[in-house]
């Protein structure tokens, strides 16, 4: 990659309007960027409880993603506006780098074995697609004039939203089409899992050389005063200026912060948890309490006795799983199983016909769900992607603001309504609210933020108000897993409603910001010239 180069000098030049098909160019590597993020954020929590995690182990071993977010986002967004490269350009080193980073931990993450090998391919997984995707917001600042920003960054949430669909599909398409697995033995990978990443890790890569080779990008205006002044600056010097940015926000950026917040945290709680939720309460994972109680003394028995270092770890977790049944099950007469204990029981416990069916019921029932909630997950995508060229037009009748907040009020009474729900099949209409929330979640911040920052600093201030992402998902691992234990009774589906209303709050609180670029209440005339310009706006006011 070219060295990097300093980025102070402002560029004035009028950016020229993009044609649709430029725009679609430009944008279209984030559907492979999505199709790693949506593997890794339904299918990772079912990775890691397959391979022995209990729910109150899951939110700090996902720490991982938004740790490296933190590390890796504004680094990259610092060194990007300082690269230029005669061929490859600013940001499409960074699309190429982390693409090919990303495609190998994609292939290596479903063959884990154990658990702090799938922990740790999280943390390779997640800097990964943060070196691609980090730079490609930036893109759409370098490239568009303002009015052509909230148009870029719609095309850009309908091809994340295009490819969660497909990738949260895909092991449910691998199960039902192509016939294979969705079980396997203890402590391994389903087949419908593995084969869905590594599709992923094909179309990530392909997706991204696609923009990396059908776009362009303008030098800087001054090419010597570009580089002179990279030479006054170290590496150092960039690595400290890049999380000191946070103390020298523009008001708007810091205003966005506390909505991206709690945005934020309500999404990592859904991630986290959704999985288990779905599985455990709307699925029959059932057995009744004599049943139940004769695994719990099997194990407890066979913790007392020696044996190797991987064995006790494993029996130390299910001991953990059983006492919370106990503490939280205790007046029910059937009890609620983790897979986890199915699976062992199954293979080590010598269980009769009736019990092994059961248990495999058990097995089937969490698999099924899983599988379910991805295809809902695809839906929620699939909402967002349609509803990407929706927003344009409700934001032109309002404001970025009221749309913003009206996106979060839907999403964050879609997380809410998983309380009332005993179908399966109503799960798709929640997380179709949340997907109108998600289209709006992937454009109208950076719509609005990219107005207020300097051209020359895009990519730097685009990865310091990622902090604001990865900050409350820090939060959100760090505290979620006590808030589920001590104040839900191990009820992970109350710890998704607590994230519906962080989502309402977030909404609520969109009404603070300041939009500098923003007109509301403007009329809509279609553009005269063709392509995927902004409607031209017509002020209704002849004193304007």
């Amino acid at each position: 990659m070219a060295a990097p180069t300093a980025a102070s000098t402002v560029d004035t030049r009028e950016k020229p309007r993009l044609s649709f098909w430029q725009i679609w160019n430009m944008s279209f590597g984030f559907l492979g960027i999505q199709f790693g993020f949506e593997l890794q954020n339904s299918n990772v929590s079912r990775i890691f409880e397959t391979l022995g995690a209990n729910k109150d182990d899951i939110p700090i071993l996902w720490i991982a993603a938004p740790l490296t977010g933190l590390l890796v986002q504004p680094i990259i967004g610092y060194f990007s506006d300082r690269t230029w490269h005669p061929y490859w350009g600013r940001r499409r080193p960074f699309f190429f780098i982390g693409a090919v980073l990303a495609t190998i931990a994609l292939i290596l993450m479903p063959n884990s074995s154990a658990l702090w090998m799938a922990g740790g391919m999280l943390w390779i997984l997640d800097a990964s697609i943060n070196i691609s995707m980090e730079p490609f917001r930036a893109f759409v600042g370098d490239k568009l004039p303002s009015e052509q920003r909230t148009s870029g960054f719609a095309m850009q949430s309908f091809f994340i939203g295009v490819g969660s669909v497909i990738a949260a599909l895909l092991p449910w398409v691998f199960t039902n089409w192509f016939h294979l697995s969705n079980t396997a033995p203890s402590g391994e990978i389903p087949p419908s899992v593995r084969w869905s990443f590594y599709f992923g890790a094909g179309a990530f890569l392909l997706a991204v050389m696609y923009t990396v080779f059908t776009s362009t990008e303008t030098p800087p205006e001054d090419m010597e005063e570009f580089r002179r002044e990279n030479a006054e600056a170290g590496i150092w010097d960039g690595i400290k200026e890049s999380f000191m940015g946070v103390f020298n926000m523009p008001t708007a950026m810091r205003q966005l912060a506390l909505v991206q917040f709690f945005t934020w945290f309500a999404l990592f709680a859904m991630w986290i948890y959704s999985t288990n939720a779905v599985t455990s309460n709307i699925y029959n994972m059932k057995v009744d309490t004599a049943f139940f109680t004769k695994m719990s003394n099997l194990i407890d028995s066979r913790a007392q006795q020696s044996g190797s270092e991987k064995v006790t770890k494993q029996l130390v977790a299910l001991q953990q799983d059983t006492k919370e049944i106990k503490q939280f099950q205790a007046e029910n007469p059937d009890k609620i199983l983790t897979v986890n204990l199915a699976n062992y029981y199954l293979t080590s416990g010598n269980p009769s016909p009736t019990e092994k069916a059961n248990l495999q019921r058990v097995q089937q029932q969490y698999n099924d769900g899983a599988d379910w909630l991805s295809l809902a997950s695809s839906v929620r995508n699939g909402v967002a992607a349609l509803f990407a060229f929706i927003i344009p037009l409700i934001a032109a009748r309002t404001s970025r603001r009221i749309t913003h907040m009206l996106c979060l009020l839907v999403g964050g009474l879609g997380l809410l309504s998983l309380q009332l729900i005993s179908n399966p099949d109503l799960i798709v209409v929640s997380m179709a609210m949340v997907g109108i929330a998600w289209a709006s979640i992937l454009s109208m911040p950076y719509a609005i933020l990219a107005g207020s920052l300097p051209a020359n600093r895009m990519g730097y201030y685009m990865g310091v108000f990622n902090f604001f992402i990865v900050i409350p998902q820090i939060v959100a691992a760090t505290i979620l897993g006590y808030c589920t234990m001590h104040f839900f009774q191990g009820n992970t589906l109350h710890t998704i409603a607590l994230g519906g209303v962080s989502m309402v709050l977030a909404g609520l609180l969109t009404l603070r910001v300041k939009d500098t670029d923003d007109q509301p209440r403007q009329t809509i005339q279609p553009a005269v010239s063709p392509g995927y310009d902004t409607p031209t706006i017509i002020n209704p006011d002849p004193r304007a």
